[in-house]
């Protein structure tokens, strides 16, 4: 029952477990802080003041020692110290100008001793305390399974330096140093594998449930592990700049932040109890009966409100980081619960970003290897984002690189290049038109598919074409068709082309598509949906989409987007899988409706209970069970949020 503000109020118990070491570490959590709050664990002082009160309880129920006819000795003392507790944070609470539910039960037990009903009060007192320390498993564990992910950071890390294999303390490792992780060993930075191939469990970080296979240019995060073969690694993030450190950052601004949904429980608790005072008073006007008037004060209760949805809003963001998205607080949690519309960048969030040849169309009879041979001399100096695409089919076939005699480039139209005589033009059909080349070249499929137009001729021939796209990510179509499925609508938004987005929009199937887009535009379309009363969420990985990520009510940043997007950004994906945003959406929404169960769960049973109190149905005792056994009820339907250990990974 005072755990209301137990996971609110003791932001410092968990906040040491990502604080820095010295610079760049996270600390480890002092041993003790889990006690230092109230609520937070099982202290050996708590059970023996639940043992000295039920032993008090029997010893009046068994009238061990009454040297008094109508006063129990045993009662009055044993119900002042045992309920210690319950006093001093009423007492606070009456300094603070606070109603809260500690100050009715006081007023009820107080009454209970000033009527004669020792027992009863002795046994509130012992329900009471019982409570406290079933609450305090129950929050504590929330703690505990975010504490615990700092066991997936080891206190020793082995570098190579000067040719040697040495081991250091964590908190000595410098950007740049290369990290050796040995099978079995956790990943202590974040960083690129330079040697070596492994697989990786890393459930913990991104939430895949298999391993993922590690060669040399791959990234791996902080707090997984190496599970077959040894990997150096390229330390390039350390400590809070780690995926791992803002994950914890994460669950301690939840801790620390406070949802409007958290501060509407806190006010309906005091509601709550002023209303059972109020009933008090009036049961006690039309009544007349002390007994029922004490029952009436002691079975209303909010305690499961004012502690179960800060507690859900923890295990909700915690599970969330477990599953690979980080929130970074409550009140963005409550946000993505109320979206009702996505907004989707196209380029790095719904596609890789990086243009693949999609198709090589042949002319005149000649093959894909002579179009790629010829395609890749003219583009070998070229720094266009399709001459990538081209360079790397080449190094796929196996194709020698080689320079051109002559290099030259119209920007808009495309290449020319001269290799040992022959002529080789690579480009739009605007620079085969004006050097006369049109004859046989294949038909232009531009606008068709999003795909571009690469023209290929040498030495006065038109070999062929290669279309050229951007990739779709592959959970991409089945993410945008589970939003859709939620009720959400899905706009793509994008400063590619408007034929361009409009075909990647068609393929993934979402309800609107606006393309040719700059920066400030996107904002503006957030705003203009927001001014219309709709919940917006912008999800994008660019400098581009920081406007619009912060404009909207939910800014979602791609984990492989920019630093100035993740920033921008509420809610970062740490795999960059649109997946995991729906499992976000979901866990948002399954949050909200466990906290709006706990509050109508809370009403029903104190409307009733007050009325059956108020009625002479409830004894003071069955009072205090209904009360206690309702709060534990809604406490623990929280709890389901909590992420659950399951192996290594989880």
């Amino acid at each position: 029952m005072s755990s209301s503000p137990s996971i609110e109020k003791s932001p410092a118990n968990v906040s040491q477990v990502g604080e820095r070491r010295n610079s760049p570490e996270l600390r480890e959590p002092d041993p003790g802080a889990e006690h230092k709050e109230h609520g937070h664990g099982v202290e050996w002082t708590e059970l023996i003041r639940i043992a000295f009160v039920a032993l008090a309880a029997a010893a009046v129920w068994f009238r061990f020692w009454e040297p008094f006819a109508h006063l129990s000795v045993i009662g009055i003392a044993a119900t002042l110290i045992g309920g210690y507790p319950i006093f001093k944070e009423a007492f606070e609470n009456i300094v603070e100008r606070k109603m809260t539910m500690e100050l009715s039960m006081t007023i009820a037990l107080l009454s209970a001793l000033a009527i004669g009903e020792f027992f009863t009060a002795l046994v509130i007192t012992g329900f009471v305390l019982a409570a406290e320390v079933l609450e305090g498993l129950t929050v504590g564990r929330g703690r505990r399974a975010i504490q615990s992910l700092l066991d997936f950071l080891p206190r020793t890390v082995a570098i190579r330096r000067n040719d040697q294999v040495v081991e250091v303390p964590s908190d000595q490792v410098q950007v740049g140093d290369t990290v050796i992780v040995k099978p079995g060993g956790h990943i202590p930075v974040d960083g690129t594998v330079l040697g070596g191939r492994s697989f990786v469990e890393q459930a913990a970080i991104t939430g895949e449930a298999m391993p993922v296979e590690k060669a040399p240019g791959d990234a791996v995060y902080a707090g997984t592990i190496n599970q077959s073969g040894a990997l150096e690694i390229d330390a390039q993030k350390l400590g809070r700049d780690t995926t791992f450190g803002r994950i914890i950052e994460a669950v301690e601004r939840a801790e620390k932040s406070r949802a409007p949904i958290q501060k509407t429980a806190d006010r309906l608790a005091g509601y709550l109890v002023y209303f059972a005072l109020g009933a008090a008073v009036v049961t006690f006007i039309i009544t007349h009966n002390v007994r029922s008037t004490i029952s009436v004060v002691i079975v209303a209760g909010a305690c499961g409100i004012a502690a179960g949805t800060p507690l859900a809003i923890l295990g909700a963001i915690g599970r969330a980081a477990h599953q690979g998205a980080i929130i970074k607080g409550g009140l963005y949690l409550e946000a993505l619960a109320a979206v009702d519309t996505v907004l989707l960048d196209k380029t790095g969030t719904l596609t890789f970003g990086t243009p693949q040849i999609r198709e090589v169309v042949s002319a005149n009879g000649f093959g894909e290897q002579q179009i790629i041979t010829a395609a890749s001399i003219a583009e070998r100096k070229s720094e266009h984002p399709l001459a990538k695409a081209v360079i790397a089919r080449a190094a796929e076939l196996a194709i020698p690189l080689v320079e051109p005699d002559e290099f030259s480039y119209t920007p808009g139209r495309g290449v020319r290049v001269s290799y040992k005589g022959e002529e080789i033009l690579v480009g739009s059909l605007a620079l085969f038109v004006e050097h006369g080349m049109t004859r046989g070249l294949p038909i232009d499929s531009n606008g068709m598919g999003g795909a571009s137009e690469v023209y290929v001729a040498r030495a006065g021939q038109v070999l062929g074409s290669i279309r050229i796209a951007d990739v779709l990510r592959p959970e991409a179509k089945n993410a945008v068709a589970a939003m859709r499925q939620m009720g959400l609508k899905t706009v793509l938004l994008s400063g590619d082309t408007q034929a361009a987005t409009s075909s990647i929009a068609r393929d993934l199937g979402v309800d609107e598509a606006v393309g040719g887009l700059l920066p400030e535009q996107k904002a503006k379309w957030v705003t203009a949906l927001r001014s219309k009363g709709h919940k917006v969420a912008m999800v994008g990985d660019g400098i581009n989409d920081a406007p619009a990520l912060v404009e909207a009510n939910v800014g979602i940043a791609m984990g492989s987007g920019t630093d100035v997007a993740r920033e921008s950004a509420d809610v970062i994906l740490i795999g960059s899988d649109l997946s995991k945003l729906v499992d976000t959406l979901r866990l948002a929404r399954r949050c909200r409706g466990i906290i709006m169960q706990n509050f109508v769960g809370t009403l029903v049973v104190d409307s009733i209970g007050v009325g059956m109190a108020a009625l002479g149905f409830l004894n003071p005792l069955l009072a205090a069970f209904i009360h206690v056994a309702s709060e534990l009820a809604f406490i623990l339907n929280s709890t389901r949020l909590l992420p659950r250990s399951s192996g290594a990974g989880q």
